[in-house]
Order: C-alpha cells, then structure tokens, then sequence
C-alpha cells in the first residue's frame, strides 16, 4: 500500500506539516499531562479512522509507559474503571470536539465544565489545541491515504 500523496517529500506538504508540528509542539511542552495528551490523540484518531495515527500514539504511549489494558480501552472508555475522571473527562471533551458534526449545538456546556473541573485554563486551551491539531492530522493522512503499522515509537522526534 502506497500513499497518494508523500507528505514527506512534496515541498508545499513539508511546509503545512512544519507549521501544524510547532503547534504540536506547543502543546507537548505544556502543562497538560502526557498521559492524558497520549490517551486524547488515541482516541481522536479512532474516531477519524486513521490507522497511521492510531498506530502512532498507541506506539508512543507504550513506549512513554502506558500500560497495554489502558490503550486497548480507550476506545471503550465510558465502560472503563482504568482512567481517572481528569482522564475521562478529557477524552470525552476530545470525542464531542472531534465529532462536532454530529452535535446541533458544538460542544455541550456540560462537557466543558466537566474538563474545567480537572484542569486549569492553560492545560484546557493545550487540550483544545491538541484536540485542533490531530483533527488536521487525522483528515490529512485519511485523505492520502497513509499506510499503518510500519511507525517506530519517536520516529518524528
């Protein structure tokens, strides 16, 4: 299987992605936990169907320590008892800003100030930007087409 378009090597496709890797960047170096940044670029990238992500972030978490019962539960994490409710509720704000098409109304109030109970401005508005930015990633590699399972844990580091 091969991409339609490499996004490594077309120029204008490097410039896009060096752009939304500072982003990422930004939010890397916050002070939202990695655990819970790990578990929201999962779970986005489930719901998006991109196997290139998905394989991504689960080989990074594991790699960062994260235990396998966990990541094999995200994608069922309402039924869980293996995250914290910071945990849950950042995924759940993840899966509502990830699926904003299927809801009239955005973003309910209520999974807002669930994830505003958890963490404090800065680490929502680097729980956003994450959610924003593996959005783009997600669409990018599903629209190309970007084969899944060869990504070696840091290999964009």
């Amino acid at each position: 299987m091969e991409a339609r378009l490499n996004f490594f090597t077309n120029p204008t496709a490097q410039k896009f992605t060096k752009y939304i890797n500072s982003a990422g960047k930004a939010i890397a170096d916050s002070t939202l936990p990695r655990e819970v940044q790990d578990l929201a670029l999962l779970r986005a990238s489930q719901i998006n169907g991109c196997g290139f992500c998905t394989d991504m972030h689960t080989k990074d978490a594991e790699a960062a320590g994260e235990t396998a019962q966990r990541l094999h539960l995200v994608a069922a994490w309402r039924e869980a008892t293996v995250f914290t409710d910071a945990e849950r509720a950042a995924l759940e704000l993840t899966e509502e800003g990830t699926r904003i098409a299927d809801a009239a109304g955005g973003v309910p109030d209520e999974v807002w100030a669930n994830a505003a109970k958890h963490f404090d401005e800065d680490q929502l508005a680097a729980l956003v930007g994450l959610i924003c930015v593996i959005n783009a990633f997600n669409r990018m590699n599903v629209l190309i087409k970007q084969p899944a399972g060869d990504y070696q844990p840091g290999q964009f580091a």
